[in-house]
């Protein structure tokens, strides 16, 4: 009997440098870790690829490490193993927030930062917290090593620059400076898809990252401009709602959204007021 899974093809990877062969010789393999999105396209009979490549045996890029004040957390570190590290609480305590914000406990126990940042879905949860702290990321393919800037990552909508041949093995965070919020506009407290998602730092100049208002996770930068040039909070809303370009979809009005942006902007400044 034939079933949804019936034509796929799975390769096992034994280590990394047995996945990087994998993937040099056949670039056409498509890379899962904790499969909360595959799973969905599976059943929904969008999935793109029939082959893959199955990551979640290497326990080695689950690692999560301060090196010389440099945190670098493993693309398959899962959202609860984030949320449970102590390193993450005392660096990026609202890549936490996100975390435990990221569907409900099954997910989280599932999902991965790699998988979040591969996926590429402007409404991503982690997405604007590694965007607003000027996260790397660390690709890794069978003859090299790149380390990408987060805000240069993605090149259009679910599209990035990583290779074919390439994973996505860590991202690195370097010290964070300033108050850090994060906050998340859903329909339900969890299991939901966020609506507007905003994670700032507050410090002399602000650094603020929004997601669901356009093709990509945006990094703010003329708000950022307008904040530190002591402009009025008011002109800041202004150039929000300018620079973001929401849409009308099945989850919300793209009129919703930018007042909720305005409305998110103006809480993190309250919040983060010293």
């Amino acid at each position: 009997m034939r079933t949804a899974v019936s034509t796929l093809e799975l390769r096992e990877p034994a280590s990394l440098r047995d996945a990087l062969a994998m993937l040099d010789e056949d670039p056409g393999l498509s890379p899962l870790a904790g499969a909360t999105d595959l799973f969905v396209a599976l059943n929904d009979g969008t999935l793109p690829g029939q082959r893959f490549l199955n990551l979640w045996g290497l326990g080695g890029l689950r690692r999560i490490a301060l090196r010389n004040d440099v945190l670098s957390i493993g693309a398959l570190a899962t959202f609860s193993a984030i949320a449970r590290s102590r390193a993450v609480r005392a660096h990026v305590p609202m890549l936490v927030s996100a975390a435990l914000q990221v569907g409900g406990v099954q997910i989280q126990n599932r999902g991965t930062l790699g998988g979040n940042i591969a996926n590429g879905s402007p409404a991503g949860d982690s997405l604007p917290v590694l965007a607003a702290i000027d996260a790397t990321v660390v690709l890794k393919s069978r003859h090299e090593e790149r380390r990408i800037p987060f805000a240069e990552y993605y090149s259009g909508y679910r599209a990035s620059v990583r290779r074919p041949d390439e994973l996505i093995v860590a991202v690195e965070i370097a010290p964070v400076e300033g108050a850090q919020w994060f906050r998340k506009v859903g329909t339900r407290a969890a299991q939901a898809i966020s609506k507007v998602v905003m994670a700032g730092v507050r410090a002399p100049r602000p650094r603020l990252a929004i997601g669901s208002v356009g093709p990509t996770v945006l990094r703010l930068r003329r708000v950022e401009d307008a904040l530190a040039d002591g402009k009025s909070l008011d002109e800041a809303v202004a150039i929000l709602e300018g620079e973001i370009a929401p849409i009308d979809d099945l989850r919300s009005s793209a009129t919703y959204r930018r007042r909720v942006a305005g409305n998110l902007l103006r809480r993190f400044w309250e919040d983060t007021r010293a």
